[in-house]
């Protein structure tokens, strides 16, 4: 990632202590397929939700986003309804390892989430944290993603990212 990669999309916000259910409900679990959990992606959080965003938008949520289960259909869910990075003042800390496992990313940043509403266009530089909101003009700053990080995020997911530099040796031997 580029330092000039911005993202440039809606908000869609939401509380604190968004759990993995309310991100995946648990009754839609006996499926692993991104698009079947994207379709329920919110859906017992905000029910228009999946109706409502758009490819490249973004989710704002306050503290602890991700609390819950273990499971990373929720990260899969997000990425695979669309959504191009989350926004929290804090994430649980196994939804933020399995969020960057499945190539999803996020940023911590308390200001922002409480500089930004629901439905407002941001743009935000995954490289150096910067997140501006267009609408108000006020501009913040999470902690950049590291570099390895971004790397993981580039090639789609740890998987992905690990089968290609598995690829890579192989050619190289």
């Amino acid at each position: 990632m580029g330092s000039n990669v911005k993202l440039r999309a809606r908000a869609w916000k939401y509380g604190d202590n968004i759990d993995t259910d309310g991100i995946i409900p648990a009754r839609h679990l006996t499926s692993s397929d991104p698009q079947f959990l994207a379709r329920h992606c919110m859906e017992d959080v905000d029910t228009e939700f999946v109706q409502k965003a758009e490819e490249g938008d973004f989710i704002v949520a306050g503290k602890n986003f991700g609390c819950g289960s273990s499971r990373e259909h929720a990260p899969i869910a997000i990425k695979a309804a669309g959504i191009s990075c989350v926004i929290a003042k804090s994430f649980a800390r196994i939804f933020y390892r399995n969020a960057f496992n499945m190539g999803l990313p996020i940023l911590e940043c308390a200001d922002a989430v409480d500089g930004i509403s629901d439905g407002d266009e941001i743009e935000i530089n995954l490289s150096t944290g910067v997140i501006r909101n267009l609408k108000s003009g006020a501009e913040f700053r999470a902690s950049p993603i590291p570099p390895f990080m971004q790397e993981l995020i580039e090639a789609g997911g740890l998987i992905s990212y690990a089968r290609a530099r598995i690829a890579k040796r192989e050619a190289d031997e």
